[in-house]
């Protein structure tokens, strides 16, 4: 394990796992929370809950995600399939010196965090999901669902399967292309409710030509964007478009865990501009069966995708309440 690096506020650490190391970032003492980001993001997705978790007696580490900023990135597309993400996740638990943590994330941070509850309850001993609802595995191949979605458009996960199409598209100017994928999923600067859906691609176009132009979402500053873009201009994005490239290898992976529920103490927060509380609204409403144990549910009134960015107060209460109320 790597010696931390001390900063104003926070410790950097290098620790190891299956695919060689995880980079982390922790602040404060007490239970363990694990804080897991979404595509295109970074532990600095979670910069404004690190503090507020640590003044409130927890010990939260944020993990660069496997292919993600100075975390390892294999080269085998293989290596990123959901069930080597669950053990990069154990391995950090571990390296921290804690039999436990409760783990939360955001977009597919969201459902690495879900499915590591699921298969490793031992560890993970509650759950918080923003964002993206938990649905349990199982059901039509993947890959399918989605060559079936958009009609003459291209879904943008069917566009994420070939190795190098999306990052022929991203890599040239992964500044502006970032600044337009963040904006598309921001509430205040999301496209209009009858502009063509950035979602998808028309059929020989890119996913950029439907992006905003013009201004950055109120949650991202300039700084922010020149951080994110960094981390992406060093790395390229192969790593993190990596984690869309597994989808049906997890729907067989996850298999024995066909229509399993999450039975640890759960949390949910997404927005009601979001898509992906609107796409997956049914999944919601499946709770009381795939979520039995849910003491916290939250919509959040014209928020958009970044929650925890666009909505930094109302997450840091809605977690530290959760977080208060849990056993132990």
């Amino acid at each position: 394990m790597s010696q931390p690096a001390r900063t104003t506020d926070t410790t950097h650490r290098l620790v190891p796992a299956p695919a060689g190391r995880i980079h982390l970032v922790e602040r404060g003492d007490g239970p363990l929370v694990l804080l897991v980001h979404g595509f295109p993001e970074s532990w600095y997705s979670w910069r404004r809950q690190l503090p507020a978790l640590a003044a409130a007696g927890y010990r939260a580490v944020a993990i660069d995600v496997r292919g993600y900023g100075r975390s390892s990135a294999p080269d085998d597309p293989a290596a990123y399939r959901m069930l080597d993400l669950i053990e990069d996740n154990v391995a950090v638990v571990r390296a921290l010196g804690a039999e436990t943590a409760v783990i939360v994330g955001h977009d597919w941070g969201a459902t690495i965090a879900a499915h590591s509850a699921l298969v490793r309850p031992e560890v993970f001993r509650a759950v918080g999901l923003l964002s993206v609802p938990y649905t349990p595995p199982g059901g039509p191949r993947p890959s399918e669902v989605f060559a079936g979605m958009g009609g003459d458009d291209e879904f943008y996960i069917s566009r994420f399967q070939q190795p190098g199409r999306a990052e022929a598209e991203i890599e040239p100017d992964v500044r502006g292309w970032l600044a337009g994928f963040y904006a598309a999923l921001s509430a205040d600067t999301m496209p209009a409710a009858d502009a063509p859906d950035p979602h998808f691609a028309s059929r020989g176009g890119t996913l950029r030509d439907r992006f905003p132009t013009g201004r950055l979402p109120g949650w991202l500053s300039e700084e922010d964007l020149d951080f994110y873009a960094g981390e992406f201009e060093r790395t390229g994005l192969r790593g993190a478009l990596n984690r869309y490239r597994n989808m049906d290898r997890d729907w067989a992976d996850l298999a024995p865990f066909a229509g399993a529920a999450v039975t640890q103490p759960a949390l949910f927060a997404g927005g009601t501009r979001d898509a992906s509380t609107t796409w997956l609204a049914e999944a919601i409403e499946a709770y009381p069966v795939t979520l039995p144990a849910l003491v916290s549910a939250h919509l959040l009134d014209g928020c958009g995708h970044w929650i925890q960015q666009e909505r930094p107060e109302e997450i840091n209460r809605i977690l530290i309440d959760w977080l208060a109320a849990l056993p132990g």
